[in-house]
């Protein structure tokens, strides 16, 4: 995910996003906890594609 396709997002859009990603790093971390997560990486990935998401809405707030 690019900062640059998040910003020709409205807001409502990028909250969805920021929801789904929610979900996904929840359902990423039951799966390290239960030993089910072959891949690791994935939570770092999601993690910060969280905090760009935040990031675009942070500035189209202001």
């Amino acid at each position: 995910m690019d900062a640059n396709e998040l910003k020709g997002r409205s807001q409502a859009e990028l909250r969805d996003e920021l929801a789904s990603l929610l979900r996904a790093q929840f359902s990423l971390r039951m799966q390290k906890a239960t030993q089910q997560l072959s891949n690791t990486s994935q939570l770092r990935k999601v993690r910060r594609d969280i905090a760009r998401v935040r990031t675009v809405l942070a500035q189209k707030t202001q």
